[in-house]
């Protein structure tokens, strides 16, 4: 059973989101750790999210409230955070709803910035991350698969991408009012991460030309080779802090890598420009709360910039929100198919069982030909076909035990266990030995 525990920008406090987004994403392996609870887990962490999707064992599926329980005590262990706050904060989303859940997501519809383009890859990195640590299940991976290709779906067939929605271009539109000429501006970015390239991007299409880099970790200049900038090193680093006009960072740290001393240190000088603008996007925050009581310091951050997120485009929003729905009871009606699929391999294990029988049979008593045999082969084959379809078109529309009941009352047939068959192959199987007949 798939199950959501997802606390964002709609249900949670800023504090919260940056507590679960330093220590809950290794919540992940202790869950599989774990063995009886959870098959699968892949966490999505981002600037106004955190998400653990889950895929439930099944001996625990059927008493999801206490699978619950168990969860939300592992993630409040990781993160610090006390069980109760987290239990009050979160939202939990069970089976159908997961799907639709993270569909909208990764299409940018339950975003700050409706929309906006980063979150598609941050999905594909989660699921990235849960591979390279083991932590995916098979589910989660088809989930998480067809989840981007859904948001790919959405970005070319509405317009909701078209604008280049994002929290950077939202908090550049929000400094457009400090900022008396970007193409003056001497901006530092500090960070060298995915985000840090899509900030450089916005930057420069607002016209800013004189950037320098700082990384925390020390990949400053691989960046600013790759991007054509200025790399700064850690013995530089107050003399371009003093240096710039603008500073942005969206670095992975989780301690700040910008504290009110460092900049009341740089400023001592005197050589500080007189009026610098801030502009932290990290989660955790990147950016010492202190440094907005130093003289000429203005700071934006994820909350104030999330305050100011702008009006959905309505169009866009309704065309993408079908789409969105679609592609989910798409994935729900595939999902009902894949369940019938050990019963349509038993079937024609059963009928295809009885021909070898019988053709073994004939051949005792001379009585068979090559060309007899491949011919009551295809008509097996033929007679199989339309109960296959007719099992999906049952599933699809919710009606599989019909068909399950058929073969109890016809053949007598005992169809194992869904969970103990890899459907998809089976079925693959059975329509290419449909189509070879």
């Amino acid at each position: 059973m798939l199950m959501c525990l997802t606390a964002s920008h709609r249900n949670a406090p800023f504090e919260l989101l940056e507590k679960l987004s330093v220590g809950a994403p290794a919540v992940a392996g202790d869950l599989i750790a774990e063995g009886d609870i959870v098959a699968g887990a892949v966490v999505l962490a981002t600037c106004n999210r955190f998400e653990a999707y889950l895929d439930i064992a099944e001996p625990v599926a059927e008493n999801s409230a206490e699978a619950m329980d168990a969860i939300v005590d592992m993630v409040s262990s990781s993160s610090n955070v006390p069980a109760a706050e987290v239990r009050e904060s979160v939202s939990v989303l069970c089976g159908d709803e997961v799907v639709e859940h993270l569909f909208a997501v990764s299409s940018g519809l339950e975003s700050v910035v409706v929309g906006e383009g980063e979150i598609a890859g941050q999905v594909r990195r989660a699921l990235e991350t849960a591979r390279s640590e083991g932590t995916v299940s098979s589910d989660l991976e088809r989930l998480f698969q067809k989840a981007s290709h859904t948001s790919r779906g959405v970005k070319a067939r509405t317009g909701l991408g078209s604008a280049g929605r994002s929290m950077v271009r939202l908090a550049l539109d929000l400094a457009e009012s400090r900022v008396p000429d970007w193409a003056d501006a001497r901006v530092l970015l500090v960070g060298t991460g995915a985000y840090a390239g899509a900030s450089l991007k916005a930057l420069r299409d607002r016209g800013v030309s004189d950037v320098t880099v700082y990384s925390p970790s020390g990949r400053a200049s691989r960046f600013a080779t790759r991007e054509g900038v200025t790399a700064v090193l850690a013995d530089g680093y107050l003399d371009a802090i003093a240096d710039a006009d603008i500073i942005v960072t969206c670095s992975t740290s989780p301690e700040f890598v910008l504290t009110a001393d460092q900049v009341a240190r740089s400023r001592d000088g005197g050589i500080a420009a007189p009026r610098q603008l801030v502009i932290d996007l990290g989660l955790p925050r990147n950016v010492d709360p202190g440094v907005t009581e130093i003289s000429g310091v203005q700071l934006l951050d994820l909350e104030t910039i999330s305050l100011h997120a702008p009006l959905t485009d309505l169009n866009a929003s309704h065309d993408a929100r079908q789409l969105v729905d679609e592609a989910a009871e798409e994935y729900r009606a595939a999902d009902a198919a894949q369940a019938v699929a050990p019963a349509v391999v038993a079937l024609r294990g059963h009928l295809f069982g009885v021909l070898e029988a019988e053709i073994e049979r004939a051949r005792s008593r001379g009585d068979s030909s090559e060309q007899t045999e491949r011919a009551l082969r295809h008509l097996v084959s033929v007679l199989v076909h339309t109960p296959s379809v007719r099992a999906r078109e049952l599933a699809r529309t919710g009606h599989a035990e019909r068909f399950l009941d058929g073969l109890d009352a016809l053949y007598g047939i005992e169809v194992p266990e869904p969970a103990a068959v890899e459907s998809p192959a089976l079925l693959r199987a059975a329509d290419e030995a449909d189509a070879a007949s």
